[in-house]
């Protein structure tokens, strides 16, 4: 191991590679492990909250520092052994050495504290919607690998943890399903085949659907939920966990309710509109991705959904072109990782809808939206859904109902 310091490393408050025992009080969001040392913060991965470790520093910033686990003195009655041999070293996972009930509690905390931190909001956080499939769930994954070079290794899969540069080689990926396990090692081995023809890296795709594994990109796949078949582009967006998807799906349609007509906002191929329509008189559904509102409308045909309607246009824009009455409409949301932009949430506010469904994949982002919402509106509840088990991610639906007089 190189001791020397790199170039841009910060001396203080820690030399390089010091050691030092660390008690861990959290874990952020980031899935880190938060300790103080002389109150100064520095973060661990791959620990339990509670435990006493021993770590090496290498890097300094200007309020925390980063440290290596060297080893775990006083582990916690969490901690389990992890399932992959490559867990610590690939990049993908966060959790496989945390017992899954307090992963789950983990990332309801996250809910909370994001909430309160970033939205203002102090409400009851509901208990996660949990995955009975910790393992072999995920239904798509995309290995990469780099240039071929002469005389050197050529790995095959993700990022390593902590490194944005060096690639972990993956045989087997213990949260993928079977089946995509099952065709990883022919699609490495084609891969390696053909590496000195790539004139740079790439990515690869394995996606499981109703008709199998494909590797095509471009391929049409299907995947049912519940009584209904969604098709659309194997390498485009769709949730790939197919065990908690239907649960996720149900949730949101049954809190949707109550109102005559539905807008989905960010709707995608169509899934939370067409899963809803039999609730409404009249449904709407927006995305500015051309090819998923072509999916989406074929998808309404396929299902026999006729209340439905899909709109291509910019979600910033959608209610110019929408003749619902607010007051007898419920929104759904379910935006990019980087939330609603200004422009959207200053439409959704004039539009006034009597109920909003927000789902998200980054509470962050969605708290920081809802603070701007709660001006007009009441956070009804805040359902977190564990679509990615032994990894720091976590969904989030908030329902919100416009407060009387607003």
């Amino acid at each position: 191991m190189d001791s020397r310091p790199p170039k841009n490393f910060i001396p203080k408050p820690f030399a390089y590679h010091e050691e030092m025992e660390l008690r861990i009080s959290t874990i952020t969001n980031l899935g880190l492990g938060l300790g103080r040392v002389n109150n100064w913060v520095v973060m661990v991965p791959f620990v339990c909250v509670g435990e006493l470790v021993k770590v090496r520093v290498f890097r300094n910033h200007k309020n925390f520092s980063e440290a290596d686990l060297i080893t775990v003195l006083e582990p916690s009655d969490k901690r389990v052994e992890p399932t992959c041999a490559l867990f610590g070293k690939c990049g993908g996972c966060q959790y496989q050495h945390i017992a899954y009930p307090a992963q789950l509690c983990m990332k309801r905390a996250h809910v909370r504290e994001a909430m309160l931190r970033l939205g203002g909001v102090n409400g009851e956080v509901s208990e996660c919607i949990h995955s009975e499939h910790i393992y072999g769930y995920r239904s798509k994954i995309t290995p990469h690998f780099q240039k071929f070079k002469k005389d050197k290794n050529f790995p095959i899969g993700f990022l390593a943890n902590s490194c944005n540069s060096k690639l972990v080689d993956v045989e087997c990926c213990s949260i993928a399903t079977k089946n995509i396990n099952g065709e990883l090692g022919v699609v490495r081995e084609r891969t390696k085949v053909l590496a000195k023809t790539f004139k740079r890296g790439g990515t690869l795709l394995l996606r499981e659907g109703n008709e199998g594994i494909t590797t095509d990109s471009n391929a049409i796949v299907a995947q049912n939920i519940g009584k209904f078949v969604f098709r659309f582009k194997g390498g485009s967006f769709f949730q790939n966990n197919s065990y908690v998807l239907p649960k996720m799906v149900k949730f949101v349609t049954e809190v949707s309710r109550g109102c005559d007509y539905l807008v989905d906002a960010y709707c995608g191929v169509g899934v939370f509109a067409i899963c809803g329509a039999e609730y409404f008189c009249d449904v709407r559904g927006v995305e500015i991705d051309q090819e998923a509102i072509f999916f989406a409308r074929k998808n309404a045909e396929i299902n026999g959904v006729a209340n439905i309607s899909f709109t291509p246009g910019d979600a910033a824009k959608i209610f110019a072109q929408i003749s619902f009455q607010g007051d007898r409409t419920c929104v759904i949301i379910d935006p990019p990782r980087s939330g609603c932009s200004d422009d959207f949430i200053e439409q959704i506010l004039t539009f006034a809808p009597r109920k909003i469904v927000y789902v998200s994949c980054a509470p962050d982002t969605q708290a920081r939206d809802i603070k701007s919402l709660i001006t007009k509106y009441e956070v009804r509840q805040l359902q977190p859904i564990d679509m990615f088990p032994q990894t720091r991610h976590i969904e989030n639906i908030a329902v919100l109902e416009k407060r009387e007089h607003s």
